[in-house]
């Protein structure tokens, strides 16, 4: 009886909205995009060296951490859009223009933040077999990550945030 009650749509749509952060754009991007990073460093773990004596755990805590990394440029990026837009609320209709900016602010600090972390600040070094760019020396795996995962996000965040204002305006 009780989870009829609580399953109910009205309750749903007044539970969401007691916690209206939950329906932000930058929630939604932090969510989506922590989602996406972190399933995409664990899969080119293999083009990075990687001691044999790593622990399971170290390559999931190393891979965790990439990942906050790149939700705090996912932010930082969607928050250069919203200053360009003037408005948080650019992702519900997105344009090109702004995707683009979205994803090449991320393809930028990686290509810097790679160089640093392979070359002078020695976090990390490519395998053998990771593709490279020539004269730059970014690997070809981190960069496509910011090619393909940035509009991703942003389809995943405007499908959620239209699907939570679906939701919401049927229970009114």
């Amino acid at each position: 009886m009780i989870w009829r009650k609580i399953g109910s749509m009205s309750n749903y749509s007044s539970i969401i909205r007691s916690f209206r952060w939950l329906n932000s754009p930058e929630w939604n991007v932090i969510v989506f995009s922590f989602l996406l990073s972190f399933f995409w460093e664990i899969q080119q773990m293999q083009f990075y060296q990687v001691p044999s004596e790593i622990s399971c755990f170290d390559i999931n805590k190393n891979c965790t951490l990439a990942t906050v990394g790149d939700v705090a440029i996912s932010l930082a990026s969607f928050w250069t859009v919203a200053a360009l837009s003037k408005s948080r609320q650019w992702v519900h209709q997105p344009s090109c223009k702004q995707i683009s900016i979205f994803t090449l602010i991320g393809v930028a600090i990686t290509i810097v933040f790679e160089a640093l972390a392979t070359g002078q600040l020695g976090l990390w070094a490519y395998a053998e077999f990771m593709p490279t760019i020539p004269f730059l020396g970014t690997g070809l795996v981190p960069l496509a990550m910011w090619l393909l995962v940035p509009p991703l996000t942003i389809w995943f965040v405007k499908r959620q945030l239209s699907n939570v204002t679906r939701t919401s305006s049927k229970s009114i």
